[in-house]
């Protein structure tokens, strides 16, 4: 290959962004209350969202706009899959004393962080979050 050669891209799907961070989750561990677990390892621990950044930054992610504007789109298209899931499949409603909705959409900083909250829950969701996008965005396989 010539320097000035640039091997091919490949497109990567917000379903492919959450598939990636359930394997990650599966590979490296789950946590709860930060993104990141505190370890010597390259890999540590990680909550839901921080699993999406690592798959898409391949590296612990701060904050999004370290990304380059195409990475920023995906990862935050993949953490509103994700939320889209938690709405339709496995909603958290946060109520007032009066009565009164919160929370428009189920955050995943919070169902992540619910003490009742299993690793293998948070794996099986976001696979399953990743299986809906590919349901809804795709047609036979292939992008529409």
């Amino acid at each position: 290959m010539k320097a000035t050669h640039q091997p091919p891209t490949v497109e990567v799907s917000p379903a492919d962004l959450l598939r990636m961070a359930a394997l990650y989750l599966r590979r490296h561990g789950w946590t709860q209350g930060i993104y990141y677990a505190t370890t010597d390892a390259l890999t540590s621990p990680a909550c839901a969202v921080g699993a999406i950044g690592m798959a898409c930054a391949g590296k612990p992610l701060m904050h999004p706009v370290l990304l380059s504007s195409a990475d920023e789109d995906i990862y935050r298209q993949s953490i509103a899959a994700l939320v889209d899931y938690l709405d339709a499949f496995a909603p958290v409603f946060h109520i007032d004393e009066d009565g009164h909705l919160l929370d428009e959409h189920t955050s995943p900083y919070s169902w992540n962080d619910d003490p009742a909250r299993t690793a293998e829950q948070v794996i099986t969701a976001l696979e399953k979050a990743a299986d809906e996008w590919d349901r809804l965005h795709t047609q036979g396989g292939e992008n529409r």
